[in-house]
């Protein structure tokens, strides 16, 4: 899908270390990331890469022991690093939102579902009681939560998985926001609630005209909703482009062997391929490209020169000394 060129978020630079008692921490390493209004751009990689982390920074959700910095970092135009933690508090839920994986621990348990969502009216809209109970059952209805009049004076244990990631999904879009940070929104769902919920959000993405910033590790996710994708590892985005671009012909050797790793239905009985080695330390990152330890291509500047994100004509970037190469094999 077309969508216009000024992103509702604009990311350069951004740089979050953890102070620990065994040194700090550099999580994420001068990360670039846009979205733009009604485009959905998905953050994909291992457990570990910084996905997570990158999306609370930008929600400004970290411990307090994270050290945030970045050469820009805007929501719809405005400085969030410049934001006082109260002016941060008053965006998010208005302006900026996350949906968070474990919607069981994410909703309050002692809490009906009409007041949880209704609280979102009071404290951001001051609306009167009755009236925010009102616009919780119509976001309910909005998520496709059958008898919704009647449901919302359920609390969350009376609800399925699929039905309490969509009330998340309906506290996260309650206000309108400009943009929605879906953190593994479909973890631990079985695959025909999940495509439900996947469903849900590119419904309301084109309803709404948010832009959505996906979480996940899961390929079949990203191929299935992103418009965009941004490749994780050790910190760094390694590689971006179209969804289709990046699935069909990837730039990057992280990139090419995650698609490796999948199981493939015709060969069924063959050995499952996996990506060898571990995922970095990131209090002991290898010399030059952090993958080049697993990293079946790698040569001598591989294990020297660390590699800057490379720009090609089809809108897409990768850092890797041989994404040339990768690239003529992929024509």
């Amino acid at each position: 899908m077309s969508v216009p060129d000024a992103p509702v978020l604009r990311v350069r630079g951004l740089k979050v270390t953890f102070a620990t008692p065994r040194g700090p921490v550099p999580a994420v390493a001068g990360v670039d990331l846009d979205v733009a209004p009604g485009e959905v751009v998905t953050l994909l990689g291992e457990s570990g890469s910084g996905k997570s982390v990158t999306a609370r920074a930008v929600m400004g959700l970290l411990h307090p022991n994270a050290a945030v910095t970045a050469d820009e970092l805007s929501l719809a135009g405005d400085d969030l690093l410049g934001m006082s933690p109260e002016q941060l508090r008053s965006r998010r839920g208005r302006d900026m939102t996350l949906v968070f994986q474990d919607a069981l621990s994410a909703l309050n348990p002692v809490l009906t579902i009409g007041d949880q969502i209704g609280e979102l009216f009071r404290v951001h809209r001051g609306l009167a009681k009755r009236a925010a109970r009102a616009e919780a059952v119509e976001l309910l209805r909005l998520v496709g939560i059958p008898a919704p009049d009647r449901r919302v004076t359920d609390y969350p244990h009376q609800f399925s998985g699929g039905m309490r990631q969509r009330i998340l999904i309906a506290m996260a879009v309650a206000l309108g926001p400009r943009l929605l940070i879906a953190d593994e929104p479909t973890t631990a769902l079985d695959v025909t609630v999940q495509a439900q919920v996947l469903r849900l959000l590119d419904r309301l993405r084109t309803e709404l005209g948010m832009g959505v910033l996906l979480i996940t590790h899961d390929l079949g996710v990203a191929a299935e909703i992103a418009d965009r994708i941004a490749v994780m590892y050790a910190g760094r985005v390694v590689e971006t482009g179209s969804a289709a671009d990046v699935l069909d012909a990837p730039n990057h050797p992280y990139t090419e062997a995650l698609l490796g790793s999948v199981p493939d239905a015709q060969a069924a009985g063959g050995e499952l391929r996996a990506i060898p080695g571990t995922p970095p330390n990131l209090l002991a990152l290898p010399g030059g490209c952090a993958f080049h330890p697993r990293c079946a291509r790698a040569t001598d500047v591989c294990r020297t020169d660390r590699p800057g994100a490379r720009p090609f004509p089809d809108a897409r970037t990768a850092a890797c000394h041989h994404a040339e190469e990768l690239r003529r094999v992929a024509l």
